[in-house]
């Protein structure tokens, strides 16, 4: 049974935003060892990294973590004390072979009253608060789904399958999309029961199950801070930001 461990009891206090990290993954382009999420950069694993920058946003009241089967009880260990200092809650649960999985499950565990739902990579473990606090606002202003993006730096090519270049591409209307994104809890439900329903499995993009039921997905501005740690050169990449 895939039950979630609440580590702290629930503190109306804080804001109305439920933030989701599904950190069940294994990461292996960062080579070799614990999963992704629990890599550390200065001592400290990106989930915690991650989790405190999330806390420190004004609107997020709750984060529920998917991670590992057998991880529960040391990841609970490991972040209740960096919520404690926050007064945000935290539920622990068992994630899924897959991300789209890990998303459900914790989804699953958002306790009723948040109707506000964040999803978050602990992969941008950088992400500041108030990244968190636009996309949250957002949604709040009564968008389906909110995405923090980029604008798209590098000149873009299309190739065919042996390589060669058939055209370059207005890179204008492009953008590269970060995470937190934000949902109606409502909304990013339907989007997940209709991808399982369709068959549409594995997905790393829940802003793109919005799309597919019809849902309206609005940009904002990212944050460079809010870069991916994917490869080892990115880890020492975001060492720069460590403050």
């Amino acid at each position: 049974m895939n039950e979630g461990r609440d580590v702290t009891a629930s503190n109306p206090t804080r804001g109305d935003v439920a933030v989701l990290v599904p950190a069940a993954g294994r990461g292996e382009r960062l080579g070799p060892g614990v999963p992704k999420a629990l890599r550390e950069l200065a001592g400290v694993p990106l989930l915690v990294h991650a989790v405190r920058r999330v806390a420190a946003a004004k609107s997020v009241g709750h984060v529920v973590v998917a991670v590992p089967p057998g991880g529960e009880e040391s990841v609970s260990a490991l972040l209740a004390p960096v919520l404690a200092e926050t007064g945000v809650d935290l539920s622990v649960v068992v994630g899924g072979a897959e991300r789209q999985q890990s998303v459900a499950l914790a989804l699953a565990h958002v306790p009723p009253e948040y109707s506000i739902v964040l999803v978050h990579d602990a992969a941008r473990a950088f992400a500041p608060p108030e990244l968190v606090d636009r996309v949250a606002g957002a949604v709040r202003d009564g968008n389906d789904a909110v995405i923090p993006v980029l604008p798209v730096v590098d000149t873009v090519k299309r190739v065919d399958a042996d390589g060669r270049v058939t055209a370059t591409v207005d890179r204008s209307p492009l953008r590269s999309v970060q995470t937190p994104q934000g949902f109606r809890r409502d909304v990013l439900a339907a989007a997940h029961d209709a991808a399982v329903a369709d068959g549409i499995t594995p997905a790393t993009d829940d802003a793109g199950l919005v799309e597919r039921i019809g849902g309206t997905v609005l940009t904002v501005p990212g944050a460079e801070a809010a870069l991916k740690i994917t490869r080892p050169f990115d880890l020492r990449v975001a060492a720069l930001l460590i403050d």
